[in-house]
């Protein structure tokens, strides 16, 4: 009879260390989509604020400019390939493969090829 009760309490043990296990499952999973758009929420706020300091030195700047109303073809080509290059340095893709998806911290090497083909 001890026997059958030891057998039982370890049961119920082994049952409880599994419900354990995938709480603790669970709360990694929930931790890690945490900090992915922790991560998202940085990268945009960045953007964001230096889009309005871009926007705000823009109108400052914005009388010294109506002596050049007709900017040349080249500025907006060099524009287009800043936009590129500041958003994979954000941390996106820029490449036809992965475009405007995550990197997450590592380079890739299709946006390096492609920046690089647009600089050249």
């Amino acid at each position: 009879m001890k026997d059958r009760k030891f057998l039982d309490s370890v049961m119920e043990f082994e049952q409880q260390l599994e419900l354990l296990q995938q709480q603790y499952n669970e709360l990694k999973q929930f931790v890690a989509h945490m900090v992915e758009d922790h991560q998202t929420l940085q990268t945009e706020n960045l953007h964001l604020r230096r889009r309005l300091e871009e926007l705000l030195s823009q109108n400052g700047d914005e009388s010294d400019k109506n002596s050049n109303d007709k900017p040349g073809r080249a500025i907006e080509i060099g524009e287009g390939y800043d936009n590129l290059a500041r958003l994979y340095h954000e941390g996106f893709h820029v490449c036809h493969v992965h475009f405007g998806s995550l990197r997450k911290g590592e380079d890739c090497l299709f946006c390096l090829s492609f920046l690089n083909k647009q600089n050249g």
